[in-house]
């Protein structure tokens, strides 16, 4: 079987996004106090403006980092694990309500569309007392993939 060779594509800002929006797996990282990572799966879309989006609760160590820091990194997956990925790193701030409601609808279409009903959302978001962490890109890593270097991808 031949070895597939590993792939990284650098790509410019629009590029970037427009591989992101149809991602919603990714891993988001925070810096903990004493200085080493706190890595969480979450589902992210990205808002009208080019930022990366997350729904969380206040007390979750992910949103307390990121409000205490004002940085993150989200790391983009495929559906498939061995799909393309690639690394975002950016400033982040954290919206809690009722500055998040709109936010949060915005978070919500970016990721499944249009809701049934956006009074009841709003109203669950409220009531959950939820937030909304946004990293916007300062930097990102090419778009990889997985594999061999070009030296042992032959079969021979």
């Amino acid at each position: 079987m031949p070895r597939t060779i590993a792939t990284t594509t650098s790509v410019d800002r629009d590029e970037l996004l427009a591989f992101v929006r149809p991602r919603h797996q990714h891993i988001l990282m925070t810096t903990r106090h004493d200085g080493s990572v706190q890595a969480s799966p979450v589902s992210a879309g990205v808002d009208p403006q080019g930022r990366v989006v997350i729904a969380s609760y206040p007390e979750r160590a992910k949103s307390r980092n990121a409000r205490r820091t004002g940085t993150a990194s989200v790391l983009v997956l495929s559906a498939e694990f061995n799909g393309a990925w690639v690394q975002i790193d950016g400033d982040a701030e954290v919206l809690d309500v009722p500055e998040a409601i709109e936010p949060l609808v915005d978070y919500f279409r970016s990721i499944s569309g249009e809701h049934s009903d956006w009074d009841e959302y709003r109203r669950a978001m409220v009531d959950q007392g939820k937030c909304l962490i946004r990293i916007t890109p300062t930097r990102w890593s090419p778009i990889a993939t997985g594999g061999f270097p070009p030296r042992l991808a032959t079969d021979g």
